[in-house]
């Protein structure tokens, strides 16, 4: 016999299920979404786990409960773009490249300083975990590794070496964004890897404890990554 799915697990489906169909607009902003009696027969789970999936969406600003109307969808402006699903849920089921220019402006004002920050006060273990996500860039370059998820693995390691608490909880959204910005630049520039070299450069200035220069060196490979974007922003209006 099967085993089912355990509860956490299940909510976690309906979750990703009812999110991504709420931003792909299976729903329309301010309509009823259904009842918590019928989203139990939809989705033929129990009404506890349906009521905390529910929640879920809602404290993602998805959804809300209006007196006398029951739970609604709520318009876009109202959801929370900082949550990493409701924006992976964006990218990928409704891209716009747009969004994406908007995101990497707020990498602009982030990345530049995390990178400044752990050249001052990033310790031995955080600055050889960047070290280590670089080794891994080198090691995709040759085919012996995944670029994407090293790609992601520097930028999350310079977020965690800065020492800023609020920059470091920020990985989660980084990374679910970073899956399809890398993916976007590089097929921009033509090609399958991200410039290893710029990247060395954050590396060095930071372990060197340049911070100035660990600022200007990610502002520099951010400013690249808003440009290719710009240019694909272009393209989408042109055409």
């Amino acid at each position: 016999m099967n085993r089912l799915p355990r509860p956490a697990s299940l909510t976690r489906r309906i979750v990703e299920s009812l999110g991504g169909a709420i931003v792909a607009g299976h729903y329309g902003p301010q309509q009823a979404f259904p009842t918590e009696a019928e989203l139990c027969v939809q989705l033929r789970a129990s009404r506890s786990i349906v009521r905390e999936a529910v929640k879920m969406l809602t404290a993602k600003g998805l959804l809300s409960a209006r007196p006398k109307r029951g739970t609604v969808i709520e318009p876009e402006a109202r959801w929370n773009f900082l949550d990493p699903d409701v924006l992976r849920w964006l990218l990928e089921r409704k891209f716009s490249a747009d969004l994406l220019l908007e995101f990497t402006q707020m990498r602009l004002a982030v990345e530049p300083m995390a990178a400044m920050l752990a050249a001052r006060r990033g310790d031995a273990a955080a600055i050889a975990r960047i070290d280590e996500a670089l080794a891994r860039m080198r090691a995709a370059e040759s085919g012996r590794g995944d670029a994407l998820e090293s790609d992601i693995a520097f930028h999350v390691a310079v977020l965690e070496a800065s020492g800023n608490r609020f920059y470091a909880g920020l990985r989660d959204l980084v990374e679910s964004a970073l899956r399809i910005s890398i993916v976007v630049t590089n097929r921009s520039k033509g090609v399958d890897l991200a410039s290893v070299e710029d990247h060395v450069r954050v590396y060095e200035a930071i372990a060197a404890g340049d911070a100035e220069r660990a600022r200007a060196a990610m502002q520099g490979l951010l400013d690249e990554v808003a440009a290719l974007i710009e240019s694909t922003v272009g393209r989408s209006r042109a055409a």
